[in-house]
């Protein structure tokens, strides 16, 4: 199935009955990584062992609460087969939040990690909050992709970093809460400097430096792991 309708972060007053934010959250990676288990797993509790992979684009969404707020997250499924690249792409824009998948017993998924950071850039704002996540965890066995190597990686690019398994839902949740959490964050404390007063100027002949967007651009440059 193919949406074609973009979908951008949505702001709602804090006296509307509906959602109070809508956040549009994009899942990449490589193909058959488990990123529609991923997303099956949080959206509905579900696993697919013998799921097929996702052509174009799918979404599902998911209500959270965050301090007293309504957050839906409207969580989007890219295909990860260079085929689709060209259809996909359109559908970064708009995006606050992005889950960067990966295969802890593939390597060259990993290896992959930068081209879907780079296409990632180059489609949405660089402020996007992003998460780099090791998928099937459960399959230790056959580990190509060290969990040093995961967080190396992701404190080199800013990212938050965690290991999951869409089999046994370990740390599925929290991946993706901790995205939508750190998004809510964000947002919050850019609400809170749209409402202070302006600074007075008269009489005091010392320039008043105001603190722009890109002070925020280090806002989630700290790596975060966590594993099951």
């Amino acid at each position: 199935m193919i949406h074609t309708t973009r979908v951008k972060m949505a702001f709602y007053s804090q006296d509307d009955s509906a959602d109070d934010y809508l956040f549009k959250i994009v899942l990449i990676g490589d193909s058959a990584v488990g990123k529609s288990n991923l997303l099956a797993r949080f959206a509905r509790d579900e696993f697919y062992p013998n799921s097929k992979s996702t052509i174009g684009v799918e979404f599902q969404t998911q209500k959270i609460e965050i301090k007293g707020k309504e957050i839906k997250a409207q969580i989007w499924d890219t295909a990860g087969q260079e085929r689709f690249r060209a259809v996909t792409s359109a559908y970064y824009r708009g995006a606050v939040g992005a889950l960067l998948v990966y295969d802890i017993t593939r390597r060259r998924t990993f290896d992959s990690i930068g081209r879907w950071l780079n296409e990632l850039h180059t489609h949405s704002d660089m402020n996007v909050v992003s998460i780099l996540v090791g998928n099937k965890s459960d399959l230790k066995e056959a580990r190509e992709v060290s969990m040093e190597e995961g967080k190396s990686l992701a404190e080199s690019e800013g990212l938050f970093f965690m290991e999951t398994s869409a089999l046994d839902s370990s740390n599925v949740i929290t991946a993706f809460e901790m995205v939508v959490k750190e998004i809510y964050n964000i947002l919050s404390r850019k609400v809170m400097e749209v409402k202070k007063p302006e600074p007075s100027l008269s009489g005091t002949g010392k320039t008043v430096v105001l603190e722009t967007d890109s002070d925020q651009e280090n806002v989630t440059k700290k790596a975060w792991c966590c594993s099951s």
